[in-house]
């Protein structure tokens, strides 16, 4: 039994809670997720089910909060986006030594790495995934958080401040003790960003941290089954999202800031193309793009910090991951945030 799960506990939840599902069930740790754990349910006849808790051990304020994301899915369902069916929320640590939820299993294709697109998506379907992801972010952002049940979902304004004083609060925390690696770039970085706050022109739906390996998508590549992976999803600027898919989108003979590079693969989309297409959805300014994709990649570094610190911790669970390579990942990124300021100016 994977860490994180009471299997018998678990297993008569279930039982009161999913009629869909038939205990007993077997869990096995889902790979890739390196914040809140993931596991695959699978009940006694091969139906499949997905659950979600926090990590074990030590977690930063705020963080891995089961019922904002149950609420999450739940409004954008019925809205049309593309997410997981929301079936069930436990809220009582006593069931699992944390409150959990329960969705549904959406089948398809998660491409993390160059492997995975070499075997999944041929050249075709690479730049239709990379055209469905773009218009599936433009769809979120188009959605009105009060005609969902979302409008207090948090403030709407503000969103970039907030962002920074946030996550820079959590890098410092993630280094408090825990041996983390303390960058003295990530300061200078955190005051240059936030005196050269953008204008926040419009306010939306941000999931937070969109990318290609978040999403379930078909194996054409014609359409996103689902959005996953909604823990840092709020409301406030949009723009945010855009800047963190370009961060996470090298091109051909790039580096990646995840250590792999599935769209550095041939036939998917370049990043300007990704940008004129979301403008053309969406109508939106987006001539101060190049300080959120700065930001993004600050902000990229300090939560790969704080992941680390709940590995040094022991919180991440046992799916045999390699964290070894965090310390350079968090250095690097924090480089090309600098670069990215340098080439603005800020």
């Amino acid at each position: 039994m994977p860490r994180g799960i009471d299997a018998e506990r678990v297993n008569a939840w279930f039982a009161g809670n999913v009629p869909a599902a038939l205990p007993p069930l077997s869990y096995s740790l889902v790979a890739g997720g390196r914040s809140n754990l993931t596991y695959v349910a699978t009940d006694s006849r091969g139906e499949r089910f997905v659950l979600r808790r926090p990590p074990t051990g030590h977690l930063l304020p705020k963080a891995h909060d089961m019922h904002r994301e149950h609420r999450i899915i739940s409004a954008l369902g019925p809205a049309g986006i593309p997410v997981p069916p929301a079936l069930g929320l436990c809220e009582d640590p006593e069931v699992n030594g944390a409150p959990f939820y329960v969705m549904g299993f959406v089948d398809g294709v998660i491409a993390r790495n160059e492997d995975d697109v070499a075997a999944l998506l041929d050249q075709d379907a690479r730049e239709k995934v990379s055209f469905a992801l773009i218009d599936t972010l433009a769809d979120i952002h188009m959605v009105d958080p009060d005609a969902v049940g979302l409008g207090d979902l948090g403030r709407k304004d503000g969103y970039i401040a907030r962002q920074l004083s946030r996550w820079y609060s959590n890098y410092k925390a993630a280094n408090d003790g825990r041996g983390g690696t303390p960058l003295a770039s990530m300061d200078s970085l955190h005051d240059r960003l936030a005196a050269s706050i953008p204008d926040q022109a419009r306010s939306g739906i941000v999931h937070g941290d969109y990318r290609l390996d978040n999403c379930v998508v078909s194996p054409d590549g014609q359409r996103v089954r689902a959005v996953l992976d909604w823990e840092l999803c709020t409301l406030g600027d949009p723009l945010a999202d855009l800047g963190q898919l370009l961060s996470y989108w090298p091109e051909p003979g790039e580096r990646s800031a995840l250590g792999h590079a599935a769209t550095a693969m041939p036939g998917f989309a370049s990043r300007d193309r990704l940008v004129r297409r979301y403008g053309e959805r969406t109508g939106v300014d987006l001539s101060a793009l190049g300080f959120y994709v700065a930001f993004a990649y600050w902000k990229l570094a300090c939560i790969l910090e704080g992941v680390y610190a709940r590995y040094l911790g022991g919180a991440m669970g046992d799916d045999g991951f390699d964290f070894s390579s965090y310390p350079d990942s968090i250095a690097w990124l924090a480089q090309r945030s600098e670069q990215a300021a340098d080439e603005l100016g800020i």
